[in-house]
């Protein structure tokens, strides 16, 4: 706010109006606002008439100062008033807006089981304005599986920091208030409104007689069943529940009339079926209806289109667009640039063509088109693929990354990793390095550079043999155990079953990109090995919906399989 005009001679007296009111604006051709009724908010000032203090005394004395004339001969310069718009009253001195409740109804009170902590170690901030209630069991069990370098062990020492820090606001004599509980956002966590409370006292639990009473679970369920009476008995009462990763507790405490619920803030979407696909199929009335506003341009052997209209707030930077007319030449393009309400496609290499085959590979549908068109290009750094089994999103990757280390040189070397679950019984140690340890692993790389490696037909044995001891030279197989550190520089890096990571693995294994790295992730949602992690809170779905739309990122799903027609069959049927 400007300045007002500084009085005259030293005897003057401001106005309060002359704090309020700013410097005439310039003219504007809008009406000015209407006056408020009322004379404007006085505000306290510490302001002087030759020695008195008028800020601090009664208003009635107040308003006398400030109404008599001062006690020099001449009266006081009059401050011009604003020509157009006047100023609205006490706008500065406005009291803040009421922040507005999160809900209406009680806080409800959330007894949280050892997997949830276990799962997810910030769980203890994610429940808004309610309170969490951790039974002693869950302390217990969290104290017995803090030991090992597994993610279960980490995230147990985590929850045990994070509760250590909160413990740490207690009282003068060191004893924690149970009664009032402690805020949980005393420790930086502002999204937590609620407040943690701990089992302090032995609570009467009555569970039917055939429940184990010393089992972990039963004790949990027992301390549900007493809190919730405690509270049906108060003056105040509010909802308990049990929130739960696993199902049969879950189950148990439904069929003991207790209400339960799955954690639910680790899933980055309700449904799969509404995880980005990377394509969006065009009207068909695309022409007609950005025929007219369309701008086209050729450069270096791709078509481009400026295309404005109501199509352009749907789409995303790298995002595949198609039309397939019958009797007329198909579009597919992809999405360059969005600026305003614009949009820049761009069409696309043809790789379902001999003469574009990448390793000797070529596309067999549309997706792998797309596909292709991500992997070969130099700006994406950040690839995601997912599609069924035998779709080509493997064998793609490599053809793609061995004509970009071989051919191109673009890249120095490919580096392969995977997460180790296994499918069925665990099959003991392995010997070796860590290579050979995790060859048993790699037999999908290893049936892929089979295919890779026939495709040249034009080569004797002898250099066939030559061209597969150069590609496994440029090829290294690592594990996800040694990746934390590293700095990956100009290297293709190749993600196979990211589908099993979690969100902390797979931000530590994107976070190891340097300076010309590429990253790609293959998976299939359908097929997740690793316990507790399901469509909506893998890994891989995770990274798909935090890069969507970056303009060095792309993602894409593959529709069809084009492994073998038994191969094909068995994905629909089984």
């Amino acid at each position: 706010m400007p300045l007002p005009k500084p009085p005259s001679r030293k005897g003057d007296l401001l106005q309060s109006t002359d704090y309020e009111t700013q410097a005439a604006p310039k003219a504007d051709k809008r009406a000015p606002k209407a006056r408020l009724d009322g004379p404007p908010a006085q505000t306290a000032l510490d302001l002087h008439d030759g020695g008195t203090v008028i800020a601090g005394r009664a208003p009635a004395q107040q308003a006398a100062l400030l109404s008599a004339p001062p006690a020099a001969a001449q009266p006081a310069m009059p401050v011009a008033a604003p020509a157009t718009m006047p100023a609205p009253a006490a706008a500065p001195y406005a009291a803040p807006r009421p922040r507005k409740p999160r809900s209406t109804g009680p806080a409800k009170l959330f007894v949280l089981d050892t997997n949830v902590l276990m799962h997810d170690p910030t769980s203890l901030f994610r429940f808004e304005e309610h309170d969490i209630f951790l039974p002693m069991i869950t302390l217990e069990e969290l104290d017995g599986h803090k030991k090992g370098m597994s993610e279960v062990a980490r995230n147990a020492r985590q929850v045990s920091r994070d509760l250590d820090a909160l413990a740490s606001f207690t009282a003068k004599n060191g004893a924690i208030d149970t009664a009032a509980g402690i805020e949980l956002a005393k420790t930086g966590h502002r999204e937590a409104g609620g407040k943690l409370y701990f089992q302090t006292t032995l609570l009467d639990i009555k569970l039917p007689a055939g429940l184990p009473q010393g089992k972990a679970d039963n004790q949990i369920l027992g301390v549900v069943q007493s809190l919730r009476e405690q509270q049906q008995a108060s003056a105040t009462p509010r909802d308990v529940v049990l929130v739960s990763k696993d199902i049969n507790m879950r189950v148990k405490a439904r069929a003991l009339g207790l209400p339960a619920e799955d954690y639910f803030n680790d899933k980055t979407l309700e449904d799969g079926d509404l995880l980005y696909t990377g394509v969006l199929p065009l009207p068909a009335d695309f022409w007609e209806r950005h025929g007219k506003t369309m701008e086209s341009w050729q450069q270096g052997g791709h078509t481009f289109y400026r295309i404005s209209g109501p199509l352009v707030p749907a789409l995303m930077i790298n995002q595949f667009v198609y039309l397939e007319t019958p009797g007329a030449a198909p579009l597919y393009a992809r999405v360059t640039e969005i600026t305003g309400k614009t949009a820049v496609l761009k069409t696309l290499r043809d790789y379902t063509h001999g003469k574009n085959a990448v390793w000797g590979v070529t596309a067999r549908n549309r997706e792998q088109n797309f596909a292709l068109n991500l992997l070969m290009d130099p700006e994406c750094d950040f690839i995601t693929l997912t599609g069924t089994a035998g779709s080509g999103k493997t064998l793609m990757t490599l053809a793609a990354g061995l004509s970009q280390v071989l051919d191109e040189r673009r890249y120095t070397e490919i580096l392969v990793t995977r997460v180790t679950v296994p499918v069925g019984d665990d099959i003991g140690f392995l010997p070796g390095n860590e290579e050979e340890k995790m060859s048993p692993w790699m037999g999908a790389l290893d049936d892929n550079l089979e295919v890779l490696a026939r495709s040249d037909s034009s080569a004797g044995e002898w250099g066939r043999a030559a061209t597969n001891d150069l590609v496994r030279s440029k090829i290294k197989i690592k594990s996800l155990n040694f990746m934390r550190g590293r700095t990956f520089l100009n290297k293709f890096v190749l993600i196979d079953e990211a589908q099993n990571l979690t969100p902390k693995q797979m931000k530590t294994l994107i976070t190891r990109a340097g300076p010309g790295t590429k990253i790609v992730c293959l998976g299939n949602l359908a097929q997740i090995d690793t316990p507790y992690l399901t469509e909506g809170s893998s890994g891989l779905t995770y990274a798909v919906d935090r890069f969507k739309g970056w303009p060095h990122g792309g993602h894409l799903m593959l529709a069809r399989g084009e492994r073998s027609r038994l191969a094909d069959f068995a994905s629909e049927v089984l």
